[in-house]
């Protein structure tokens, strides 16, 4: 079995079972840059356990402007010996590897992760990041993407043979986010119960609120609909620098018993308004790829997806439907068909909602053994 060594920037929940299949095909140790996200802090007290490969930290070295450079992964490579390294992005340490292996220090095959959606890719942030793309791509062995269309893209900008890519969007286990159903059951009635959810046609948001993810403009837009339709309402998860702007429509509109805004979850306490929604929607302007689409459809529910978002790919066969958020007009009409899919929560019961996510699992296998093509 090959040894596979990742450098990642840090822990989050949805990147759980992917690190864990991983392990079945490499002997897998991740490096972990942060000792958690550095916008969505998690309780890594219970992530950790979870873990089934080897992980340790590098913690120490310098960071500016939103870069980092860590101390000690050239001493972190000769202790491990892999015979593949991954870091991240087009970041410092995808950088390091690249010139410690031109410079023969090294001499394992080498690749990076890329978070991009295709219209990132398209539409690239920074000057910077354009430059360091340009440079680096044709110099690594590998590169791990979200999508076929990033794929794609990598494949007729860059030249890119097909085998040296890696599809691997952010997918999550059903069986281990359903697995406590009861426990889910007993949560989520106590949130019906709260925002008096039962007979409500639910339209679910999980996230931060931060200006990519457009939820200030998306309320604005739709709002007249949680007034045209009496059981419609819209429940916002999540916690951001947006909130105070968000309080202040709900006010001005008279929105108090049709838009609830109850906080930030994670674990089991987030899964279980999954099981109180009828429909979820991500509205973002920006989305590298969007974890929460997998976790709604995986509990069921279809999804109102911007086009933005990485995670559109995901929907297909009637599991949701794909809006672009710039188009107001288009989104009204858009949601309102959407609307017309849902039902009006009654029951909780997660045995009566399967999971509408396609099993990627031999795909998922299958994209990764590329490695071993060398």
């Amino acid at each position: 079995m090959e040894k596979l060594l990742i450098f990642h920037p840090a822990l989050a929940p949805y990147r759980i079972d992917q690190f864990n299949a991983l392990n079945q095909l490499y002997d897998l140790e991740v490096v972990f840059i942060f000792d958690n996200v550095w916008n969505h802090k998690f309780d890594q007290s219970k992530l950790l356990p979870l873990l089934e490969f080897k992980y340790s930290f590098l913690l120490k070295g310098l960071f500016y402007n939103g870069r980092v450079f860590r101390f000690g992964m050239l001493k972190k490579i000769r202790k491990i010996n892999p015979d593949i390294i991954l870091g991240y992005e087009y970041s410092l340490t995808t950088q390091y590897l690249v010139a410690l292996k031109r410079l023969g220090i090294i001499h394992q095959r080498i690749g990076s992760t890329i978070d991009d959606s295709i219209d990132i890719c398209h539409n690239i942030q920074s000057k910077g990041r354009y430059l360091a793309r340009k440079r680096t791509v044709s110099k690594l062995d590998y590169l791990v993407v979200l999508s076929n269309e990033v794929s794609q893209y990598y494949q007729q900008v860059f030249k890119l043979k097909c085998c040296k890519i890696i599809v691997s969007p952010i997918l999550q286990e059903p069986e281990r986010l359903r697995n406590n159903s009861k426990k889910l059951e007993t949560i989520a009635l106590r949130y019906q119960k709260k925002y008096q959810l039962e007979g409500k046609k639910v339209l679910l948001f999980v996230g931060r609120f931060i200006q990519e993810k457009a939820l200030p403009r998306f309320i604005a837009n739709i709002y007249p609909l949680l007034h045209e339709h009496e059981n419609l309402v819209l429940v916002l998860v999540g916690d951001g620098q947006e909130k105070e702007s968000i309080e202040a429509f709900i006010t001005d509109n008279a929105l108090e018993n049709k838009l609830f805004l109850p906080g930030r979850f994670e674990g089991e306490e987030l899964y279980a308004w999954y099981l109180c929604a009828s429909g979820f929607t991500l509205p973002s302007l920006s989305e590298t790829f969007g974890a929460v689409v997998n976790e709604a459809l995986i509990f069921g529910l279809k999804v109102f997806c911007s086009k933005y978002a990485g995670a559109s790919c995901l929907i297909r066969n009637g599991n949701g439907v794909v809006f672009d958020p710039m188009d107001d007009e288009n989104t009204r009409k858009e949601l309102t068909d959407f609307l017309g899919m849902l039902e009006s929560l009654v029951m909780i019961d997660l045995t009566n909602r399967p999971s509408l996510m396609l099993d990627h699992r031999d795909i998922f296998l299958n994209e990764w053994r590329k490695l071993s093509y060398g």
